[in-house]
């Protein structure tokens, strides 16, 4: 017959405080939060901004490229206007249709490639060819079927978009345990209700990149296809910047891609929020560092 070995006091009692700070991990306040995400962007500007500086004072295309002393009050000038919040506008408004589309359409072909071996077979490896066109390569390609027009516009952005929306979702699927596959199964689940119950929240991790991955995308996208088309009486960032160029404004041009760039950062950080609190519901997070 075996003896047991007692198990010490003090080491019951050091599992237990281990339990304890694991399961409730210390919480900071909600403004070490914003600063602890904000600091290093901030960071980032500035030495943005000090690179910038220092290749305006060496003098490289001195006559040409305007110093930040220059820009940021242009930048702050134009805001002033009506014009770009109305390009702002349009622009957002176009990419969140197009997106919207995008995400339809590629959440539906990665549904399906990922499930049919043959489709997989067949348009697995060209879906990957598609999100490696350079989005400025529809654009011709649009303004031949839909004429000079938005939707014109939203047919880049989709075509753009989508693949890597679609290839999000066959990663993720290709990285499931058959055992659960089967398991989901034996639970009754077919179908439409197998990738709703089941698959999707598995591959949540992926999609969302797949997710990031075609807004930005659809963001190349639609500021290519504005540049080349241009709607009367709808202004959006690509018009703006075409302007610029047109009337070799280098200020104005830098301040609009400022714009571009603030907004992308924007998007950037409500992903990265979706994917902080998945990889919270998945308790993969690093806790000290939330």
């Amino acid at each position: 017959m075996a003896i047991e070995t007692p198990i010490p006091d003090a080491a019951i009692a050091g599992l237990d405080q281990l339990e304890v700070v694991e399961a409730a991990p210390a919480r900071r306040r909600i403004p070490e939060k914003v600063w602890a995400a904000v600091w290093p962007k901030l960071l980032a500007v500035v030495l943005a901004l000090a690179i910038w500086q220092l290749v305006y004072l060496s003098g490289f295309k001195h006559a040409i490229l305007p110093g930040p002393a220059t820009t940021l009050p242009n930048l702050w000038s134009q805001a002033q206007h009506a014009e770009l919040w109305h390009a702002i506008g349009t622009s957002l408004r176009r990419i969140l249709i197009g997106f919207a589309l995008a995400l339809v359409i590629g959440s539906v072909v990665g549904a399906l490639v990922s499930r049919i071996k043959p489709l997989r077979a067949a348009v697995g490896s060209l879906i990957t060819a598609l999100q490696t066109l350079p989005s400025i390569v529809w654009v011709p390609f649009a303004i031949i079927l839909f004429g000079g027009t938005t939707n014109a516009i939203l047919f880049v952005i989709v075509m753009t978009g989508s693949p890597a929306i679609a290839n999000g979702l066959i990663a993720g699927a290709d990285f499931l345990p058959p055992l659960l596959l089967r398991a989901g199964k034996i639970m009754g689940l077919r179908r439409v209700s197998l990738y709703r119950h089941l698959i999707l929240p598995a591959t949540l991790p992926a999609f969302v990149n797949g997710l990031k991955q075609g807004w930005a995308f659809a963001w190349h996208g639609l500021i290519a296809a504005e540049i080349v088309i241009n709607i009367l009486g709808q202004p959006s960032l690509g018009i703006l910047l075409t302007n610029d160029q047109d009337q070799a404004d280098m200020a104005s041009a830098i301040s609009i891609i400022i714009v571009i760039l603030i907004i992308g950062v924007a998007v950037d950080l409500l992903f990265n929020l979706v994917n902080g609190r998945i990889r919270r519901r998945w308790g993969v997070a690093d806790n000290s560092a939330s």
